[in-house]
């Protein structure tokens, strides 16, 4: 993703994991020169014994992008989590990752201007928890992926917004 810095656009790199099964993304981590030990290091929190979100996970399939080195892969296989490269030229493989690619960019990254990695930060923070908690998936029958507990079903209709108006939820107050 571009971003605007004080010294111009600035390439920056997103690294994130998705379960095939249940949709949950999560963010690896967000840096400007994703070398092999940030790489590594990411696969280290990424397969923590008790916090790491690839715990449970035999298999991480991957692009054969560089940026999935050496390094990465043995330390995802410390922990019992073997990386499988797709093949090349195959993004149907990779499904899932691709569309959750394509509706960050449409539904948010293409329509702001960010100023500064904070900036990227936040717009990605707040489009997964809109991801995962309000918005419907077509492939899980319009379905939310992880809902809040609904406390009504009777009540005025209310908007939660994220990000100036551009991410909205409908929901009915308590």
């Amino acid at each position: 993703m571009e971003v605007l810095t004080w010294r111009g656009l600035v390439t920056y790199y997103v690294l994130f994991f998705i379960e095939v099964t249940n949709r949950r993304v999560s963010l690896g981590g967000i840096t400007r020169h994703p070398d092999s030990s940030w790489m590594e290091q990411v696969a280290r929190n990424a397969s923590m014994q008790d916090t790491g979100y690839l715990n449970g996970c035999r298999y991480l399939l991957h692009d054969r992008d560089k940026k999935f080195c050496r390094e990465f892969r043995e330390a995802l296989e410390v922990s019992g989590v073997k990386c499988i490269p797709i093949p090349p030229r195959s993004p149907n493989l990779n499904a899932h990752a691709e569309r959750w690619v394509r509706s960050i960019k449409e539904e948010c990254l293409t329509k702001l201007i960010l100023f500064g990695e904070h900036s990227l930060r936040r717009v990605v923070s707040n489009f997964l928890e809109h991801y995962h908690q309000e918005r419907n998936h077509q492939g899980k029958d319009n379905q939310l992926l992880f809902p809040a507990p609904e406390t009504s079903s009777r009540g005025a209709i209310r908007c939660r917004e994220r990000l100036g108006g551009l991410l909205k939820y409908y929901s009915r107050a308590a």
